[in-house]
């Protein structure tokens, strides 16, 4: 059987923390900043951490050896 191969779109968007959870750079931080917080700008500049619904798609199919 052929090795599977990773979704590079998925492998550019995610990343694996140390523990094995999923980590992602938030959404809304691109363009028309200027009606945006301070304190909602500075929330989205952290990572995000993918829930467990979503963690198992990620994992299997598309970083399969994350």
């Amino acid at each position: 059987m052929p090795k599977m191969k990773t979704k590079k779109s998925a492998a550019k968007r995610f990343s694996f923390t140390g523990t094995g959870k999923v980590k992602y750079k938030k959404q809304n931080l691109r363009h028309i900043l200027t009606k945006k917080s301070p304190k909602r700008k500075r929330n989205l500049r952290k990572p995000g951490i993918l829930s467990g619904d979503n963690l198992h798609e990620i994992k299997k199919r598309l970083l399969p050896y994350g």
